[in-house]
């Protein structure tokens, strides 16, 4: 049963996608959709995507900060790397990209100077500084803060123009979420909890009795060593300033994308920042890239608040999807190749 689980997830996940994208394109008149892209400023869309590689690199700047206090001997492209391969893995199986930049970086970590004595035969066991459940808890933290930056965007959004932006997050993004599922998301939410917490307690409680609670315990210690390393940080201010640009980043993607557009010079950059959480709601979607969500999403937040034709939030969508999609595509293979070469005997790069 388990050969087949991943596969059948990728297939439903697919499917999804697959869904979206029609409901997103379903209405579009192509004639009106490829006049709509030519009338473009594809200098804009250059802007945008150039500020998606700064993003990118910061992303990588950022991360390096937490992984510093385990492993003082991680370099900026290593990081910067597992930061673009794990965004194209992200278009073959949603959310494997953050599992698989861990590995990049465990793979590519100092072995301990003190090396601890196997259990059998007495010979030295090689263990690397930032082994993979470590890695995994800084990748914990680093997602969580980008979600709370999100919903700080998203609070500001609602106490200052809550006329004009509260309704489409309650009615178009929150209301359909409840309805999915047969009882109140906060209970789900409680239930969740309690279920961690038991599942914790006896991991606790039966970590030096049973082999599997013991692995387990290992695993958690190790994340939350990864998690933990926001407080050995030396320079957290700069972890904080990184999260700033990081988000500046994507704001001038969206602004960009929204300058390219002669029809959307009505909107501002306030509106740029709008469009930036309701697309993020996007990528949040376990679909392959993004793709499909992100796209009804985004036109369904054009055509509600500001009643501009689907089509044209389509085409906006599109655009903005399209060239973060090609960015990541060149960025990912650029960084795989790279990667591929220093490991392999021939190659003669040298690490940044």
């Amino acid at each position: 049963m388990s050969s087949y689980s991943k596969p059948f997830k990728y297939v439903i996940s697919l499917a999804v996608a697959l869904v979206l994208m029609w409901f997103s394109f379903r209405g579009v008149k192509w004639d009106d959709f490829i006049a709509g892209l030519r009338s473009c400023r594809w200098e804009y869309i250059l802007l945008s995507m150039a500020a998606g590689i700064v993003a990118f690199y910061l992303r990588g700047l950022r991360w390096r900060e937490l992984l510093m206090p385990i492993d003082p001997s991680i370099k900026r492209i290593t990081t910067f790397n597992a930061v673009n391969i794990g965004y194209i893995a992200n278009f073959v199986f949603p959310r494997i990209g953050e599992l698989v930049r861990c590995g990049i970086i465990a793979g590519n970590s100092s072995f301990e100077k003190a090396e601890a004595l196997a259990d059998c035969g007495g010979k030295p066991e090689r263990r690397r500084l930032a082994s993979y459940d470590k890695v995994l808890g800084t990748v914990v933290l680093e997602r969580s803060w980008d979600m709370l930056t999100m919903i700080i965007f998203l609070a500001c959004l609602l106490v200052f123009r809550r006329e004009k932006f509260g309704s489409f997050f309650a009615e178009k993004m929150w209301a359909p979420l409840e309805k999915s599922v047969s009882f109140s998301v906060w209970w789900l939410g409680i239930s969740a909890v309690v279920i961690l917490a038991l599942i914790i307690f006896l991991i606790i409680r039966y970590r030096h009795n049973n082999a599997f609670c013991s692995k387990l315990f290992s695993i958690c210690k190790g994340l939350l060593s990864g998690i933990g390393s926001c407080l050995r940080m030396p320079r957290k201010w700069l972890f904080f300033a990184y999260t700033a640009l990081i988000w500046g980043m994507y704001w001038l993607m969206s602004a960009s994308t929204m300058w390219a557009m002669p029809d959307l010079d009505a909107l501002n950059i306030v509106d740029a920042l709008f469009l930036m959480v309701a697309g993020s709601f996007g990528w949040l979607v376990p679909v392959p890239g993004g793709f499909g969500a992100f796209h009804f999403i985004v036109s369904l937040a054009l055509s509600t608040i500001y009643g501009i034709p689907f089509e044209m939030g389509i085409i906006f969508a599109t655009l903005s999807h399209e060239s973060q999609a090609i960015t990541m595509a060149g960025c990912g293979g650029g960084s795989y190749l790279y990667e591929t070469l220093k490991k392999s005997p021939d190659g003669n790069l040298e690490s940044a």
